[in-house]
């Protein structure tokens, strides 16, 4: 085995626990969870539905009646029953069988927040899982071991069984994990942290992959990304204005009542606070221009539709967050089980879909607000905004780049949930394709959040070139942080290294913490 080395990405985590009970886990509590390393405990509360769920399938199980997954095989094999001795040999099986995945190995952050959200849905009580194996879950997630998960290989349907196979197999001491950054086998990554494999009881194996886990903790990290975008795109938007000599006049607030979709609302008002007390754009409100570009004109349209987009994927994401996924599902207070089909991943498939869509739609109008600002043609600024062109090619290859990730991104955004193939002997005749949506959207985001990166980097650029007059306010903010970290561009130096540390700027929040520190909270 290769023992692969990679630098781990949590440091001086936070002492606080997040305590989990199935019912109001926050999106922000899951983006600690899997970025800052702050711990998870369970409720006391769900402590208890935990146990008498777990009394009741042992129960069951002793009296020998027909479970779904405890005591029959799985998907097609449904009718074959399991005999009460090779009932605990057939969980360790599924996770084997199940482990099918392929391709890149899955990031730190979604890992933990799997590992996160699975642990809250358990909390529910609804799994039948023992007390002690949902424990033993968060003891991996509380000490840093990060199982070894491949991204391919889900279809969104009997929950993310691959995905989620690869993460389970580390609590019996297979598979593979990270421990501190270096890869190694199940068994040692236990063995390092002094934990002990589990036997897995019956019904625990199904229960462990029976789940969406896998697609929404992509989707929440996609969610809360795209959410960070969308001030910074106001802000780009703004600084690209002003350097092209816009108008304010689009924003005026009774435009945007006359129709009166909230993010529209929002995205105007930001602008203006943005650009206020301009003395770029004062310098030329008696031009004879009547009106500006669309991407000018109507950003906070464009932009604000795709706030309401997000606004949508919110709600979808939150309830899916505190939901119960297995299959079958037992109700502790009626003493009951239920097969059925929470684990179908329909609702975020869509949900991821229209997701990368809106998201997609920030990076679209964005470079094309680049290429007004190097195309001299239609900024008036010099070609790429560079001194001594021809020598020197200035931000001509940015816009490229962002070209291409923008290229990149429609065919991204084609929906995987409009696909479905039949699975397990055609027991499992529509699957959602939402794994691979989820997978999809996070790549967009990432793309996006380089796109806008770039329009910053331009218009800090082209601020420069107008030494006559002020920016206003909200761009002039964006424009200092941006030059502590990124000098003018005088002739030219390695690109990529600039688009880098704006698009950390924009990750870690620094550009709209000094905009709205300026002109107040923007929406």
């Amino acid at each position: 085995m290769t023992h692969k080395i990679r630098t781990h990405k949590i440091a001086n985590k936070p002492t606080q626990k997040i305590i989990l009970n199935g019912e109001n886990f926050q999106l922000e509590e899951v983006v600690a969870i899997a970025r800052q390393g702050v711990e998870v405990a369970i409720s006391v509360e769900s402590e208890a539905r935990i146990q008498k769920a777990r009394q009741l399938v042992d129960k069951w199980v002793k009296e020998g009646v027909r479970i779904y997954g405890v005591t029959t095989g799985f998907g097609a094999l449904s009718n074959v029953t399991i005999s009460l001795e090779d009932t605990k040999k057939l969980q360790k099986k599924i996770l084997l069988s199940h482990a099918a995945g392929m391709g890149d190995e899955v990031a730190d952050d979604v890992v933990r927040a799997m590992m996160a959200l699975r642990i809250n849905d358990f909390c529910r009580g609804n799994s039948g899982l023992r007390l002690e194996t949902i424990e033993k879950l968060a003891q991996l997630l509380n000490t840093g071991i990060i199982p070894v998960v491949p991204e391919k290989g889900s279809v969104g349907a009997s929950g993310d069984l691959v995905p989620m196979a690869h993460l389970s197999l580390v609590l019996i001491g297979e598979g593979e994990a990270f421990v501190d950054g270096v890869r190694m086998t199940g068994a040692k990554a236990l063995a390092k942290k002094s934990i002990s494999p589990l036997v897995l009881a019956a019904g625990e194996g199904l229960a462990l992959i029976n789940g969406t886990q896998f697609m929404i903790a992509l989707g929440c990290l996609a969610l809360h990304d795209a959410l960070n975008l969308c001030k910074h795109a106001d802000i780009a938007a703004s600084m690209s204005l002003e350097t092209l000599m816009g108008t304010r006049s689009a924003f005026d607030p009774r435009i945007h009542r006359a129709r009166p979709h909230i993010g529209q609302m929002k995205a105007a008002q930001n602008m203006l606070k943005i650009t206020e007390n301009s003395e770029i754009i004062s310098s030329h409100k008696d031009c004879s221009q009547v009106q500006d570009a669309y991407t000018l004109r109507c950003s906070p349209q464009v932009h604000g539709a795709s706030w309401d987009a997000f606004a949508y994927v919110d709600r979808v994401i939150r309830v899916e967050m505190n939901s119960s996924t297995e299959n079958p599902l037992i109700f502790p207070e009626s003493e009951e089980f239920l097969s059925g089909g929470n684990f179908h991943g329909q609702p975020l498939a869509l949900a991821c879909d229209f997701l990368g869509i809106a998201i997609a739609e920030l990076a679209n109008i964005s470079e094309r607000r680049i290429e007004r600002l190097v195309n001299p043609q239609l900024s008036g600024l010099p070609a790429f905004l560079v001194e001594d062109g021809g020598l020197n090619s200035g931000f001509m290859i940015a816009q490229y780049a962002a070209a291409s990730l923008v290229s990149e991104n429609k065919v991204l955004a084609h929906p995987a949930s409009v696909d479905s193939i039949p699975t397990s002997a055609n027991k499992e005749d529509h699957v959602s394709m939402g794994a691979f949506a989820a997978r999809k959207c996070r790549n967009i985001v990432e793309n996006t959040e380089e796109v806008i990166a770039i329009e910053l980097l331009c218009g800090a650029q082209a601020i420069d070139l107008f030494t006559n007059f002020k920016a206003g306010e909200g761009t002039l903010a964006a424009y200092e942080v941006i030059r502590k970290q990124v000098d003018y561009r005088k002739e030219d130096r390695l690109l990529s290294t600039d688009i880098a540390k704006v698009k950390a700027l924009l990750r870690d929040g620094s550009i709209v913490r000094a905009v709205e520190a300026k002109v107040g909270t923007l929406y």
